[in-house]
C-alpha cells in the first residue's frame, strides 16, 4: 500500500536573487518545480519561467541591485503568484536604472534586445510600476492559451527576423 502525503503548494513565492548571472537558473528551477507541483501547465510554466529568465537578465543588465547598490552589490526581488482564474502574474523588482524598460527593434545581426518583445508575445499582458524610493518593477500575466501560433513573427514584428535560439544565449 502506498502512502500519499498532500503537499502544500504556495499560491505565491518570492525570493531575493544576487544580482548577477549566476541567481538566474536557480530561480528558474525553482519556479519550475514550484509550478508543476501546483499543477500549472507545462505551456504557462514553460513560458513563466522564459519570462523570469528575460527579467532578471534585463535585471541584471540594466538595473541596480536593491539595498546596498551603490557598492554594486545586492539583490533583485523575483516573486510569481497564480490568481484563482489561473492567471500568473511573474515580477522582478531592481533598484532601477538609467533607462526605462521598453521593447526595441534590433537588427538581424543583433545579439540582444529581443527580450521585452518576446515577453509581449508570451504574456496576456505586462508592464512597469516605479516606486517613490526608485525601485523599478516589472510584471507580467501569463495565461494558458495567450501564445498565438504567429509567435515567432509576432517576436520578430519589424523585420527584425528572429532565430529563437538567440532568445537562450544569455540566460545562464
Amino acid at each position: 500500500m502506498a502512502l500519499v502525503v498532500a503537499q502544500k503548494v504556495p499560491t505565491s513565492s518570492s525570493m531575493a536573487v544576487p544580482h548577477g548571472p549566476a541567481g538566474v537558473g536557480e530561480a528558474r528551477h525553482r519556479m519550475r518545480d514550484e509550478l508543476y507541483r501546483g499543477g500549472v501547465s507545462e505551456s504557462v510554466v514553460d513560458d513563466a519561467v522564459l519570462i523570469l529568465s528575460e527579467l532578471l537578465s534585463n535585471a541584471y543588465r540594466h538595473g541596480r541591485p536593491l539595498g546596498r547598490g551603490d557598492r554594486g552589490e545586492g539583490d533583485v526581488l523575483a516573486t510569481w503568484r497564480l490568481d484563482p482564474s489561473g492567471g500568473l502574474t511573474v515580477e522582478v523588482t531592481d533598484g532601477g536604472g538609467p533607462t526605462r524598460p521598453v521593447p526595441s527593434t534590433p537588427s538581424v545581426t543583433a545579439r540582444g534586445g529581443r527580450g521585452l518583445n518576446i515577453i509581449g508575445a508570451l504574456a496576456q499582458d505586462w508592464g512597469v510600476r516605479d516606486s517613490a524610493t526608485g525601485e523599478v518593477t516589472v510584471w507580467v500575466v501569463v495565461t494558458e492559451g495567450h501564445r498565438r501560433e504567429d509567435f515567432a513573427a509576432r517576436v520578430g514584428a519589424g523585420g527584425s527576423g528572429l532565430d529563437l535560439l538567440d532568445a537562450y544565449d544569455d540566460l545562464d
